[in-house]
């Protein structure tokens, strides 16, 4: 998903992956009518506040091909609203002061979703439904309605990005994982195509980079590059790195320590001796998103263990330069028997939840156009736009139009501020159907996605494992976390391999001290109800 920046509260038990599920969805029939309510009022014109929990997002609603189509042809206008710095900061003061927007999007993860849903701050979908709009239940897919259930028999919000179980079984379907182990190509290919799925081989061959290409443009090459550090860690050497090695979430049906496996630790201690060499650069600490996006587009990292829908935009523009300069996915970090990734792929969770927030002007019109958007007729709209303007029949196939895919495939900026289409507007996106019309990728992206084809997996069961953030399990979770926050650089900064075992046998003492193997237990139990739900043993 583009621009994904999942934050990991348990990742040092299991990955916080994408996720599938199987679970009918029982609130109830729909009443006869199953006409569809946003017909009603599409003469009506209306303006909704729409929050967008990620501060990166800046396409307008107005003013491009498909959202002018739909506020024309549904009478709704969007007014989006997004964070200026901290996302959590402004989705808490809402929270706090109940001043919630008509709509709130935010990732799934996320502990504002629990507060909103426990403070009775965002109206049930079910509810809104049976009341005002029964055609909500033909177009929302049971089986994410099924997983977001809570308790109370209630669905508080619904899910974009979301693939089904029957989705991993369609052969039509390719499946992609976004986690890649990316080199430069030019810089690669002048070392003669090294293998880096091993240590040694690994190490030489950022070496060899270093030696070679001392500096990019006057400035000094960095080897390898991650994902940001945060106060909870790294994610490119936590989950990314558990499933380029291929580990087991469980042993005997039994979740275990996972940072404390041989192979995990093998390879830690492989980039702490890389950072003793001076392989690892100290920017890689440091560095934030935007740092990290214009160190890409200068072609800087010689490697990256980096999500490959993160810097499209900067590929694009290391294309223009030079189609050598670009970054290619190839093997990378391996477990000792240097078996195939299992790398996550999407599942049912899928990326982000739109909620309606009981301070909406119009929750009857709120229902209905949601359920607009989640319709056929509303995911072609958002998807392609008008006929005639950025698509039409061309070979006997609905598909964009030429000249909107091209710029779409070199300037995605341009392609959002005047088509507005493709995934623009993402936010109830069903991509497993939208995908029927995907114009595919120039090749210089296709190829980052074709190398996870067969490597890609559901870790469906593992997810939605966080417990809440104010029961015991939570707090040791959250104290945990942002220990290995703090322990994660200072493993990879050991001066010596002595240094490393003694920071990593303290983090493990301290997690066995305030109560891991709780918090192992509660997510253990969680981990059993979700596989009922998936139907797994």
């Amino acid at each position: 998903m583009r621009n994904l920046k999942l934050k990991r509260l348990l990742a040092l038990v299991v990955a916080i992956a994408f996720v599938a599920s199987l679970v009918p969805f029982a609130i109830g029939s729909a009443a006869s009518s199953v006409k569809p309510g946003w017909k009603e009022d599409a003469k009506k014109p209306i303006t909704f506040d729409w929050y967008i929990n990620f501060s990166w997002f800046g396409t307008k609603w107005g003013g491009n091909a498909v959202s002018d189509y739909i506020t024309k042809k549904t009478g709704v206008k969007i007014n989006f609203i997004v964070p200026a710095g901290n996302e959590n900061e402004k989705l808490n003061v809402m929270i706090a002061s109940n001043t919630l927007p008509d709509f709130i999007t935010l990732g799934w993860w996320e502990e504002a979703v629990k507060k909103m849903i426990a403070g009775k701050l965002v109206y049930a979908l079910d509810e809104l439904a049976k009341k005002y709009d029964p055609y909500f239940f033909t177009v929302a897919n049971k089986q994410r309605l099924g997983w977001y259930t809570e308790p109370d028999g209630h669905v508080y919000g619904y899910p974009n990005a979301s693939y089904t179980p029957s989705d991993y079984q369609n052969p039509k379907l390719k499946i992609y994982s976004n986690q890649t182990f990316l080199v430069r190509k030019d810089m690669y290919e002048a070392l003669g195509k090294p293998d880096m799925r091993k240590p040694d081989t690994f190490l030489k061959a950022l070496a060899d980079a270093k030696k070679k290409f001392p500096t990019v443009n006057g400035q000094p090459l960095i080897p390898i590059g991650f994902h940001e550090f945060t106060d909870t860690g790294c994610y490119s050497l936590e989950s990314y790195l558990w499933n380029f090695l291929a580990l087991p979430r469980e042993k005997n049906g039994k979740l275990y320590d996972i940072v404390a496996h041989p192979e995990y630790i093998r390879w830690l201690k492989t980039f702490n001796e890389a950072y003793r060499r001076g392989l690892i650069a100290k920017d890689v600490f440091i560095d934030k998103r935007a740092q990290m996006e214009e160190k890409i587009a200068q072609g800087r990292y010689f490697s990256m263990i980096y999500q490959r829908t993160d810097f499209v935009a900067q590929q694009q523009e290391l294309y223009k330069k030079n189609p050598n300069m670009i970054y290619i996915a190839v093997d990378g970090p391996a477990n000792s028997k240097l078996e195939k990734p299992k790398l996550a792929g999407p599942g049912i969770a899928g990326w982000t939840l739109t909620m309606i927030s009981k301070n909406n002007k119009d929750p009857k019109r709120a229902i209905r156009f949601m359920s607009y958007w989640l319709s056929p007729e509303g995911q072609k709209d958002f998807y392609l736009g008008p006929k005639g303007v950025t698509w039409d029949v061309i070979n006997g196939k609905e598909q964009f139009k030429p000249d909107v895919v091209k710029l779409m495939q070199t300037d995605r900026g341009a392609f959002d501020k005047k088509y507005g289409a493709e995934l623009t507007y993402w936010m109830l996106g069903d991509w497993p159907y939208v995908s029927q019309w995907d114009p595919g990728m120039p090749p210089y992206l296709q190829q980052m996605a074709d190398w996870t084809l067969g490597k890609t997996v559901s870790y469906a069961q593992y997810d939605n494992l966080n417990p809440p953030a104010d029961s015991p399990e939570g707090v040791i979770a959250r104290k945990i976390a942002l220990k290995w926050g703090q322990t994660l650089p200072k493993l990879i900064m050991a001066k010596s391999s002595a240094e490393f075992d003694k920071i990593f046998n303290e983090f493990q003492n301290y997690k066995k001290q305030i109560g891991f193997d709780k918090l192992l237990a509660w997510q253990q139990k969680k981990l059993e109800e979700n596989k009922k739900k998936l139907g797994l043993k």
